[in-house]
C-alpha cells in the first residue's frame, strides 16, 4: 500500500542520481513474504507511474537484485530500512545501498491495521447502538425510505 515513507524515499531517491527507476513488487512477490496485496499489481504500478520523481517504473518480480542491477547499471539503490542488512551483497557489485530511515508508524502493514481496527470500532457503535429487530423497526417507521 503506497504511503507518506513511500513518497519520501521515491523523492530522496530522485536526488541521488541522474535517472530514478522505481520496482513496484508484483501481487506474486508481495504474497510470498506477506499477506496478498489489498491494491491490485496494475494499479499500484499506475500510481507510481503518475509520481512526478521516477523516470522508470518496472515490475520487480523477485527478491533477488542481482540481475537487475547488473542490467540497468545501477549506481545506488534505495530500499527501506525495514529491509536493512537484506541488500549488502548489491555492494560486491559495487553498488551503494541505502537504507531509507522509516521512522516509526508509518507503513502498509500499519496503515492495514489502523484501517481494520477504525472499521472494528465503527462496527462495535453499530452493533451496540441498537438491536437488528429495533433497527428495522426505526427504519420501517422513517417515512423517507419509503
Amino acid at each position: 500500500m503506497l504511503h507518506a515513507n513511500h513518497l519520501k524515499m521515491i523523492e530522496y531517491a530522485r536526488a541521488l542520481g541522474d535517472i530514478l527507476i522505481v520496482g513496484v513488487n508484483t501481487d506474486e512477490l508481495v504474497a510470498s513474504y506477506k499477506s496478498q496485496p489489498i491494491i491490485p499489481f496494475e494499479e499500484r504500478i499506475a500510481l507510481v507511474k503518475a509520481l512526478k520523481y521516477p523516470d522508470i517504473v518496472i515490475p520487480q518480480k523477485s527478491l533477488d537484485h542481482t540481475d537487475k542491477v547488473s542490467k540497468l547499471h545501477l549506481d545506488v539503490f534505495v530500499v527501506g530500512d525495514d529491509w536493512a542488512g537484506k541488500y549488502d551483497y548489491l555492494q560486491k557489485s559495487g553498488v551503494e545501498v541505502v537504507y531509507f530511515p522509516y521512522g516509526q508508524g508509518i507503513s502498509s502493514s500499519s496503515l492495514k491495521q489502523r484501517i481494520y481496527d477504525n472499521y472494528r470500532k465503527l462496527q462495535n457503535k453499530v452493533d451496540n447502538h441498537l438491536p437488528l429487530d429495533a433497527r428495522t423497526q426505526e427504519l420501517d417507521k422513517d417515512e423517507s425510505y419509503k
